[in-house]
């Protein structure tokens, strides 16, 4: 008799999938458990994972979970940080096979993707066009357009091209009951042909209609007008006058809607030349607040912000120091980059810039640079903000959850003094403060006790109250990352309960049986649930067996020091493989040490592809924790997880395990210091 998960019985869903899917279907413990996380502070156990093919296998896959009544969750990247993307559903990782490039006009500047090209990947293939995706997040190495339509991504050159809703042109979608189609700005005459024509279709966009008819004041009056307003569904979008766009509608509902299968996007100039002005200042509440007067003077490509905590944890960490001797001397900084068709062109924006603002390049507290590898030094240490900011050395590990609030620009100032304020209030130390302070957007990471009641009580107090703070400023929950399940439940807070109700009569249009996604922007699970961690964890102390001396001591080998384990990695300090390391009794920032030998990261971004894809044949299990769990004659995880590891970039090493290709993984050969334990030959990936 199959075993049933919330009434889905899941021998028989996976048969049907396995017979009638061109796809990986897997719904063993491992693959389970490495889908369970995502970028956030949840966790979530799937139902299983179903690696579509093709685009049309993902689509078959769609209608036999619907056969089964079985929820469904999209997923691409993977780095969501606000619990988008774990769920008890049947996860489609659209990663893996469906990355295409459709097809490119670069006349008109626009082209049609398949959902789990990497942003990286598609800028790299428009690069003979000298065209790009205008948003680019800091995860643009690894993070998928499907994700990034999803979540309605920005990043820091945002501050020129606007979000991702701000340049789709149409999505190819699919609903929960089998409706397919192409959607994008719909004319009334065309809404009339289709609601001519009856059926499923005439029956959403009816819908539609009514909802935009119903709530058209509340829509108008309850939308922040501000650059960077995430929360909530886009029924802006819908207005007359935004043209009755569907698929700009869609943009940002984060799965719970419908599957997007395919999308048209529209393309920007790669800009020949680009400059790059930093002003210092004494702190970073002045810093916002000279923000309005530089935006009254010039438009800039980005304008980005760093606070002097973190260039103290930066120089605490011996981190990224080329780049913090490259910023003038002062304790917080505006980093102003400028881009034009000529060198001439962006040094004169940036020397008219300084020429307004009374200030000059020969000043202490001024660095400028059109030079583009002294730019990406300067601008390296504002992209480390994630990074640095996770685990300080003081060992009191931050969070997100209250990561990527917006204001109005011109209010932003006033707005942080009395954030601090409230870090005050609640023991929160000195937070650092940085972000796309040219639109208002402010990243933080915050000590929530995430591991204790009170903690974990205090964690929901602040962010009802942090939610409060920002919507009296007229602000948003969230500037770029999304509501998901970390600010699903404030959405009351600031759009009132009329616009919540439109936000569920729009869920119940597209998903009547709320099986997309479920518990994610519309009836949301609370806040401070199912969390990654939470004042029950409690993580068993396991003997590990691995070294990894061979590694030109990337994990492992000399330096480490003799107390905390922790020694030098280039710009990083990370542990060496084996070791441990304890915080009040708990276990600090290591890879998360199951029974056994293999040891899963049990914070970050999840376990990334190449753990997701490889771990999966050699789990036997899952431990009370949910990670995967692996008998002592199966390392081919372990050494996998570890090439995941040592092949990123450093600073996303420290704060993350994010995707690498798995067929480029570098896998390092680990020394057995149990000699009863004989690896095996190393696996194929994929």
């Amino acid at each position: 008799m199959s075993t049933r998960v919330r009434g889905v019985p899941l021998g028989d869903l996976a048969t049907a999938l396995r017979t009638e899917t061109d796809a990986e279907v897997r719904f063993d413990p491992g693959s389970r458990g490495a889908y369970s996380t995502d970028g956030s502070n949840y966790r979530q156990v799937p139902l299983g994972v179903v690696v579509p093919r093709t685009v049309e296998a993902g689509a078959r896959a769609v209608d036999v979970c619907a056969r089964f009544d079985a929820p469904v969750l999209s997923r691409g990247g993977g780095t969501s940080l606000a619990g988008q993307t774990t769920n008890a559903a049947v996860v489609i990782d659209w990663s893996k096979y469906c990355h295409a490039l459709v097809a490119v006009d670069p006349g008109a500047r626009t082209c049609v993707v398949e959902p789990g090209i990497v942003l990286d990947e598609l800028d790299r293939r428009l690069a003979d066009h000298r065209l790009q995706f205008g948003p680019k997040p800091s995860t643009h190495s690894h993070c998928a357009l499907g994700g990034m339509i999803g979540n309605n991504s920005c990043g820091a050159s945002a501050q020129a091209y606007g979000k991702t809703v701000d340049h789709v042109r149409r999505l190819e979608v699919l609903t929960y009951d089998g409706l397919r189609m192409w959607v994008g700005p719909t004319s009334r005459a065309e809404r009339a042909r289709i609601s001519a024509e009856g059926g499923r279709r005439a029956e959403i966009y009816d819908g539609l209609d009514r909802i935009v008819t119903e709530y058209l004041a509340d829509i108008r009056r309850g939308y922040p007008r501000i650059p960077r307003r995430v929360s909530g569904y886009n029924l802006d979008s819908l207005l007359p006058e935004n043209g009755f766009d569907v698929a700009r509608a869609l943009v940002g509902s984060e799965g719970t809607l419908v599957t997007v299968l395919r999308a048209e996007l529209d393309l920007v100039p790669v800009p020949p030349y680009q400059s790059l002005l930093v002003l210092g200042y004494d702190d970073i509440c002045r810093a916002a607040d000279d923000v309005p007067r530089l935006l009254e003077h010039c438009s800039p490509a980005q304008l980005e912000a760093l606070d002097g905590r973190m260039a103290q944890l930066m120089r605490e960490e011996h981190a990224y120091l080329d780049s913090l001797d490259a910023l003038p001397d002062s304790d917080s900084w505006l980093l102003v980059q400028f881009a034009g068709d000529s060198k001439e062109d962006v040094d004169e924006q940036a020397h008219a810039l300084l020429t307004a603002i009374g200030r000059a390049e020969r000043d202490a507290s001024v660095a400028f640079s059109d030079d583009p590898e002294r730019e990406q030094e300067m601008l390296r240490a504002r992209e480390a903000g994630l990074g640095v900011t996770a685990r300080p050395p003081d060992e009191r590990e931050t969070w997100e959850g209250w990561e990527d609030s917006a204001v109005p620009p011109a209010r932003l100032g006033d707005y942080l003094r009395d954030l601090k304020r409230l870090f005050k209030e609640f023991d929160y130390n000195e937070p650092s403060l940085y972000g796309h302070f040219g639109q208002g957007c402010v990243h933080t990471r915050i000590p929530f006790g995430m591991t204790t009641s009170e903690g974990v009580a205090d964690f929901r107090g602040f962010v009802e109250r942090a939610a409060g703070l920002v919507v009296s400023y007229g602000g948003s929950l969230s500037g770029e990352h999304g509501d998901g399940q970390a600010r699903g439940e404030l959405l009351t807070q600031m759009f009132g309960e009329r616009l919540v109700t439109a936000f569920g009569e729009l869920k119940g249009l597209f998903d009547p049986g709320n099986r997309m996604n479920p518990g994610k922007v519309v009836d949301p699970n609370p806040v401070d649930g199912e969390l990654r961690l939470g004042s029950s964890w409690r993580p068993a102390a396991h003997d590990t067996r691995f070294g990894y001396p061979d590694d030109d001591q990337r994990l492992s080998g000399e330096g480490a020091h003799p107390d905390t384990g922790f020694r030098p990695y280039g710009a990083q300090h990370l542990p060496p493989v084996g070791s441990v390391a304890h915080d009040g009794g708990r276990e600090r920032h290591r890879p998360f040490r199951v029974p056994g030998v293999c040891r899963v990261p049990r914070r970050g971004h999840g376990l990334h592809q190449p753990m997701q894809r490889i771990l999966t044949d050699h789990a036997v299990g899952l431990n009370p924790l949910g990670q995967p769990q692996f008998p002592l004659d199966r390392v081919h995880g372990q050494r996998h997880a570890v090439a995941g590891v040592r092949d990123c970039q450093p600073d996303r090493v420290r704060s993350r395990v994010h995707h690498t290709d798995p067929h480029r993984l570098r896998v390092p050969r680990p020394t057995v210091h149990n000699p009863a334990v004989v690896l095996p030959s190393r696996p194929r990936s994929g």
